[in-house]
């Protein structure tokens, strides 16, 4: 029921739309079963009595009942397609809007390809089912109550038959739901798997063909859409039963009725129209019954993917804006001045190894900070902390002198501007990528940021410039390209802190050097934290942090840890050695 409420939150505007379709389903369903009683009259009382003032008469009725019974169906078809359309529209709106919300670690719960799955195969699943629920579950009721209704009223022994299926078919269709159900929740999980295996095939399709892997990919793609194969044939295998069920049920009525109203007609006490009559009914019950059979199987498929909507709609972000904010911290740090208060950190709450641990760390604003350390040592992870991507499980992060959980998020992540390890572009012009920095950047201001990135010399070589197309995921640019891009997009935040996770790696020394220099002079106001693997990246950083497992090793300068610790001696003499390193 929770499942039913929380779907039906997203009906909104069209709620006209859905009351309208079962209003015009009824009067459809009315003229429907009084056009079977005047067929009674037009026989008996006309055709019969031969009675041609009749035959018009009720003929007349029939016409007119059968086009307003066909204006309102059409009607419902229409309302009940507008409001199964617009229900589907919001709850993929809201669903999408949830997403947006959340914060890495409610994403972690999630995989991209599930997600995706979500927003369409199962709100297509729940949209059919809205539609025949609002029209198709009102009228197969309503025509299986009216219809018996009118049979009871004609002979109620033959209703007695019908009576005595209807349970029978309750019973048959409840086992088959129950066994087919289980199996769509899997399947739908599956199709999760399904979208994963495409994506990554497709996000990392030149490494697939660089090392012909494509046989593998195929097998893979194989295996899991053998699988969905093997599970939807042995659902439809249990839902095929409901058909001969179904059919058992509607011939059976309808021989039982014609044999028991032959009998009733040749002692008289029934006349030829209403066994026609009669006749019709025991199709319209019939009917119904079926087509609540095709409800129930709907229903069956739908509620496994409303309950995986209902997960996204209920997910809430762990990472909040507070309700109150202190009009110290209105209008977003002051300063770039960031504080580590002892400060540990686990990605999840039942690990028993923290991430970071124990972290006491003091950068003064305006200050160059270069982080160092192995993989998995936890560089991108404290930085992450910053702008609240993910909360410290113990101890204090603080920018500019306040607890970031102090701050709107939408101030305190305009305050930093952050360069992922995966530099992302997305499809649109440079001008529009980088106005992901600053909506109403101008033309002189975008050119500054490009300048001190190193970005604007490439683009100016293109044809079009800064209108030059960015493909989707930035696969039309260089690495090189791509990395700088994204520095001058950040840039233009103007923010008080700036962090570079990795995100020189795939430029040469040379312009990594420029880079830096520009920074220096242009920005010595904002606080830059440059994570890096080289240590020329580094080197003439106010401060260098050297991280090992989770844990400050070292602090200092570039002549101090040269001099004094083991970590920064081990990377700058293996880099040496390798030609890596500029003195």
């Amino acid at each position: 029921m929770h499942v039913v409420k929380k779907l039906m939150g997203s009906v909104r505007e069209y709620k006209r739309h859905s009351l309208l379709a079962p209003l015009f389903v009824t009067f459809e369903v009315v003229l429907e079963v009084l056009i079977p009683l005047l067929m009674v009259r037009l026989i008996d009382e006309g055709i019969d009595a031969g009675d041609m003032g009749a035959i018009l008469q009720v003929g007349g009725i029939l016409v007119v009942c059968c086009l307003i019974s066909l204006v309102c169906g059409a009607l419902s078809g229409h309302y009940a397609a507008s409001a199964s359309s617009g229900f589907a529209k919001n709850l993929r709106k809201d669903m999408y809007y949830a997403v947006q919300e959340f914060s890495f670690s409610n994403i972690d719960r999630f995989s991209t390809a599930s997600l995706v799955t979500r927003l369409t195969t199962d709100v297509t699943n729940i949209q059919n089912a809205y539609q025949m629920i609002i029209r198709v579950a009102v009228r197969s009721p309503m025509m299986l109550v009216f219809s018996m209704l009118a049979v009871w009223r004609i002979n109620a022994q033959i209703a007695l038959i019908f009576l005595g299926i209807i349970p029978l078919l309750a019973v048959g269709l409840y086992i088959v739901m129950g066994g087919a159900h289980p199996i769509f929740e899997r399947v739908f999980k599956t199709y999760d798997k399904l979208n994963n295996v495409v994506q990554e095939n497709l996000r990392g399709i030149r490494v697939v063909k660089a090392y012909v892997r494509e046989p593998h990919e195929i097998q893979k793609f194989d295996s899991v859409s053998e699988k969905i194969y093997s599970d939807f044939s042995r659902a439809e295998r249990i839902l095929s039963f409901s058909m001969p069920l179904m059919q058992l049920a509607l011939y059976g009525g309808m021989l039982a009725a014609n044999w028991f109203g032959a009998q009733l007609i040749v002692g008289g006490s029934m006349t030829t129209g209403q066994l026609m009559s009669v006749m019709t009914y025991s199709v319209q019950i019939l009917t119904s019954l079926m087509m609540l059979s095709m409800i129930i199987v709907m229903i069956a498929i739908s509620r496994a993917s409303a309950e995986r909507v209902e997960a996204v709609l209920d997910e809430r972000s762990d990472i909040v804006s507070p309700a109150h904010i202190a009009q110290e911290a209105a209008g977003g740090p002051k300063n770039g001045a960031i504080d580590f208060d002892h400060v540990s950190f686990s990605y999840s709450k039942e690990a028993k190894k923290m991430c970071l641990q124990d972290i006491d760390l003091h950068i003064p604003a305006g200050s160059t900070i270069g982080i160092i350390g192995g993989t998995g040592a936890g560089k991108s992870t404290l930085v992450q902390l910053i702008p609240r991507l993910y909360d410290a499980t113990e101890g204090t992060v603080r920018v500019g002198g306040r607890d970031v959980r102090d701050y709107d998020l939408e101030e305190l992540r305009n305050a930093v501007a952050m360069v992922l390890q995966k530099n992302v572009l997305f499809s649109g012009t440079i001008k529009e990528n980088l106005r992901w920095g600053n909506p109403n950047a101008t033309d002189e201001q975008m050119e500054h940021a490009c300048k001190l990135a190193q970005a604007d010399g490439f683009i100016r070589s293109f044809p079009q410039g800064y209108d030059t197309y960015i493909e989707q995921g930035g696969t039309n640019v260089s690495g090189g390209q791509r990395q700088r891009l994204c520095i001058a997009r950040a840039l233009l935040k103007e923010p008080k802190v700036l962090i570079l996770d990795d995100s020189t790696s795939a430029v040469d020394t040379a312009t990594d050097a420029a880079i830096r220099r520009a920074f220096l002079e242009e920005i010595p106001h904002t606080t830059k934290l440059i994570i890096a693997q080289r240590v020329a990246s580094v080197q003439d950083a106010d401060m260098i942090i050297v991280m090992d497992n989770g844990r400050i090793d070292a602090i200092g300068t570039h002549a101090d840890l040269l001099a004094n610790n083991t970590i920064y001696q081990e990377v700058y003499h293996s880099q040496m050695k390798g030609g890596d390193f500029d003195e």
